[in-house]
């Protein structure tokens, strides 16, 4: 009697596993054949006239990063466009101003003991008086470097008529260690797959938090207020909801620093993904109202929501493939099979190598480790948080020499 039970329970638990999963599996599917057609020409910028760009870069106590990424935003191509960079030192208790400031940047500081958070420095940047004249902003993250064409790629884009882009944005350091490249590989999918997906079928390619563009006309009808851990979710949703899209630009790439191991991965991982949580909560019944009431092109952001980490998304499908429904067990199969067609994708469309493909092995290790962070993403999942900047490899893991026995 009890194992007849015990039975019945788990055959519901794998059929609610099942439903939860369906919505990301077709969003999964959808986007991964859409990303492999045929990719398309690379956008010309023919010159039309004066443009003026200006790049952000929001930094909090980024003094052993912000050389190296004004540095290559200094060097790239400007392709006769009137470039300025900004730093914008909020909150500092470190050389971030005075170093970026050495390395030809702008610095506007910024000390809001209360207001702590990359949406309010942005939100600071996109007012302030010295980057009203600039036709469109460009916004790169403290530990990055740019691609060469990046600036002429994302600004001459706008230039050319888009409202918003987003370029690819991979990771720097993939062949550090083996957990680097595995998530290399995640944010090929997340970052290329996805929006390049989107992009071939006409959709707003989203905002990833770095590398993307606004213009200027769209930050005016359109205000940067999102203050939340992932204030690049929730303004794209924003930019959905008043009728605007971001274009993918698939021919130019910001790259990244990923921390290797310690507490900064944690600490990084669960603070993204708890963001995320929260903004399914809070915003996928508003979405869900638009798309009843005919707005269409909120269909595809609400199922971006229902789609949960990919690690989550693989323990759901795994109990469901456990189950002894037959329905529920398909399900679960096609959806594990539509993971590693994204998978797959990624590697092809995301400039990935064989290695990758090797990588694969040590997935489930990650999904372990994945579980093991719920109650840090549960704690996160909160509306509002201060600037937890994530510690840097340099800092935690210092080359030999310039550690003493003291240290």
């Amino acid at each position: 009697m009890m194992a007849d039970l015990l039975l019945t329970a788990w055959n519901a638990v794998t059929m609610v596993a099942a439903i939860l999963t369906l919505a990301g599996s077709s969003e999964l599917l959808v986007l991964s054949l859409a990303a492999l057609y045929p990719a398309r020409p690379s956008r010309s910028n023919p010159d039309r006239g004066p443009w003026s760009v200006g790049v952000v870069v929001p930094a909090h106590n980024e003094a052993l990063s912000i050389a190296s990424c004004v540095g290559s935003l200094v060097l790239a191509e400007k392709g006769g466009m009137k470039v300025d960079v900004f730093v914008i030192a909020d909150n500092c208790t470190d050389d971030t101003a005075s170093i970026a400031a050495a390395a030809g940047a702008q610095v506007l500081k910024r000390i809001v003991a209360s207001q702590r958070g990359k949406g309010y420095a942005l939100n600071f940047a996109f007012t302030h008086e010295r980057l009203a004249g600039c036709d469109c902003v460009l916004i790169v993250d403290a530990d990055t470097e740019v691609a060469d064409n990046f600036i002429v790629a994302a600004a001459g884009a706008m230039r050319d008529g888009e409202a918003a882009v987003q370029a690819r944005y991979l990771v720097r350091n993939v062949g550090e260690s083996v957990r680097t490249r595995l998530m290399g590989l995640a944010l090929r999918a997340f970052n290329v797959v996805r929006p390049l997906g989107r992009e071939h079928l006409g959709l707003s390619a989203g905002i990833v938090g770095n590398g993307f563009g606004l213009t200027h006309e769209t930050l005016r009808a359109v205000p940067y207020l999102a203050s939340s851990v992932v204030e690049d979710l929730e303004y794209h949703l924003s930019l959905v909801r008043s009728g605007r899209k971001v274009a993918f630009l698939n021919e130019t790439t910001v790259y990244g620093e990923m921390p290797v191991k310690g507490p900064a991965v944690d600490t990084q991982r669960s603070r993204w993904e708890g963001g995320r949580l929260r903004m399914l909560v809070e915003h996928s019944p508003k979405l869900l109202l638009d798309v009843l009431s005919g707005k269409l092109r909120c269909v595809e952001p609400l199922l971006e929501l229902l789609l949960l980490p990919l690690a989550f998304h693989v323990t759901l499908l795994l109990v469901a493939v456990s189950g002894r429904l037959p329905l529920v067990r398909d399900i679960g199969l096609a959806g594990l099979a539509i993971v590693l067609l994204h998978l797959l994708a990624a590697i092809l469309v995301g400039g990935g190598s064989w290695r990758d493909v090797g990588t694969l092995a040590v997935a489930p290790f990650y999904v372990v480790w994945k579980l093991i962070m719920i109650p840090s993403l549960v704690r996160n999942a909160r509306s509002s948080h201060a600037w937890v900047r994530t510690g840097r490899n340099s800092e935690q893991f210092p080359p030999d020499n310039t550690v003493g026995p003291n240290a």
